[in-house]
């Protein structure tokens, strides 16, 4: 310590404390000042030494320094994995599926048992045959441009299957962003999209399809087009075949399928749908003849209640059951029908369900899209039995086909988040002797069915 601070220091003391420093003698107080004067002095290299050191590291997010460390172990190895799955494949990748083995009791066709992935060719596409007792599985795929694979399986009960390839494809489609997210290209293998009823049985309220889904739109497109999304607007159009992963030969045209929905919000929209070109007629031959197809649908939604309907029109050349009187030829078919759905949530699980269709089909003795004469759905014109000798069918009048009504009435059960159970009883009525009763041979002009169904999906 240097003499002027040494001093002051002195002078600071002997004001504090006077009588002691009059108490002791300069060499004793030169003594005490002496070793406060190596203790600041060590105080001061302390001081310097913890300067000169790095400061310690701050905790992280509130971390210990341990815990900083696991977490970017945990870092590390997270995105390790994350390179191992974009590597492999696995990245924007999504698996979900479904199952639902169905029970079916069919009173004209004499039976009762489990449908469960059965083929649809082996009786043909029926209304207790319809996509219920399926079992399918989805791979989606997008990638970081935003481009969609999507591939669903589906055994026995596919739509090529329905359609007579006897697969199991349910949909195989893309969908490619041009520029943006709202504008795609979208091709290959795809549902149809009409109505208001869904194909998968984890969105069909009841186990069976309307009439109209049944016996009036198409099964699915191959082909290409165009989505579009603009504000609650959604449009779709494609140039594909129809029902046909290829034309056959002769047949180069295909046709205009589109769909336009707006949804104003969750709870209440609509949405209208058509199909025009040519298709195959499976009445009048192997060409493809002029087919318009135009339905439109909504769906309202309000606390418990939920209501949807459906009306379509249809027809198509040279597709008529029964040819003209005179001439011979065949003659165009064309159909119009009715759909409409209630529900309501007696508690968040039990839901009760009622449906009511009316399919209008008696122009030039019937024909529906792809349908002929068909005792076991009731279409076509009136029966009055069969041939003693040949077996074949007896019809009444010819230039009249019968109209067809529907009434179902079922429940649903969600017994938790992937579990579901439905119930249905359903009555189908013409106004003509069109059902045929396996039992004793008879025709008559209704039929009941009944159905229980669990739904598994994840």
């Amino acid at each position: 310590m240097k003499a002027p601070q040494l001093a002051a220091l002195t002078l600071a003391l002997a004001a504090a404390f006077p009588g002691a420093a009059q108490a002791q003698s300069n060499e004793e107080l030169l003594k005490e000042l002496r070793a406060l004067r190596d203790r600041v002095t060590q105080l001061e290299n302390r001081l310097k030494a913890a300067e000169s050191k790095p400061a310690p590291r701050q905790p992280q997010w509130g971390m210990t320094p341990q815990q900083v460390q696991d977490f970017n172990r945990i870092a590390v190895k997270t995105e390790a994995l994350e390179d191992a799955q974009e590597a492999q494949g696995y990245k924007g990748l999504k698996i979900s599926g479904y199952m639902e083995p169905a029970y079916i009791y069919n009173k004209a066709q004499n039976r009762a048992g489990f449908q469960f992935i059965n083929n649809v060719g082996d009786d043909g596409y029926n209304y207790d045959n319809s996509y219920f007792g399926t079992a399918a599985i989805e791979f989606l795929k997008e990638t970081e441009s935003g481009t969609r694979y999507k591939l669903t399986l589906s055994p026995n009960r596919g739509t090529d299957a329905v359609i007579g390839n006897g697969g199991f494809v349910q949909e195989a489609s893309i969908s490619v962003p041009l520029g943006n997210l709202q504008t795609r290209m979208i091709a290959g293998h795809i549902p149809d999209w009409s109505g208001y009823e869904f194909l998968q049985p984890t969105l069909n309220k009841l186990i069976t399809h309307n009439l109209l889904f049944d016996f009036t739109l198409p099964t699915a497109y191959t082909g290409a087009g165009i989505e579009l999304t603009r504000g609650k607007w959604l449009s779709k159009a494609m140039l594909a075949n129809m029902n046909a992963s290829k034309n056959a030969a002769g047949e180069k045209a295909p046709v205009l399928a589109y769909r336009i929905d707006y949804a104003r919000g969750e709870f209440k929209g609509f949405g209208f749908a058509g199909v025009h070109g040519k298709a195959a007629n499976l009445v009048g031959g192997t060409r493809n003849t002029a087919l318009d197809l135009f339905e439109i649908d909504g769906y309202f939604i309000r606390g418990d209640w939920t209501v949807q309907g459906q009306f379509s029109y249809g027809q198509q050349k040279q597709a008529s059951i029964t040819p003209d009187p005179v001439t011979g030829e065949l003659r165009s078919a064309k159909w119009m029908g009715l759909s409409a759905l209630a529900a309501y949530k007696l508690t968040p699980r039990l839901e009760l369900i009622a449906r009511a269709d009316y399919l209008k089909n008696n122009k030039n003795g019937g024909g529906l899209l792809g349908y002929g004469s068909d005792v076991r759905n009731g279409i076509g014109p009136e029966v009055l039995g069969r041939d003693a000798m040949s077996g074949d069918l007896v019809y009444g009048d010819t230039e009249k086909g019968v109209n067809r009504t529907a009434l179902s009435l079922g429940m649903g059960y969600a017994y938790d988040l992937n579990t579901s159970f439905k119930l249905e009883y359903r009555l189908d009525r013409a106004n003509a002797a069109v059902f045929e009763d396996v039992k004793d041979g008879s025709f008559r002009k209704s039929n009941s069915v009944f159905g229980a169904s669990m739904v598994v999906k994840f």
